[in-house]
């Protein structure tokens, strides 16, 4: 039977809260920047791929692992 590992769910979890401010965050600065638009490319580009991590660290987390 797997045990889920909830250390690497919560860590997930953490990761997409955290992607989440920081594209909040940008969101709030890009109207000072002098190309807004490159900006939130970027941000958004940042946030995806620290989301999808966090993702498939929640998946694998849940999944659990085998026991020794």
């Amino acid at each position: 039977m797997r045990q889920p590992n909830k250390r690497v769910a919560l860590t997930g979890a953490g990761l997409v809260a955290a992607a989440i401010v920081f594209f909040l965050y940008f969101m709030s600065i890009a109207s000072t920047s002098n190309d807004p638009k490159a900006l939130m490319e970027t941000v958004g580009q940042v946030a995806g791929v620290a989301s999808a991590i966090g993702i498939v660290m929640i998946v694998l987390g849940l999944r659990g692992r085998n026991p020794a």
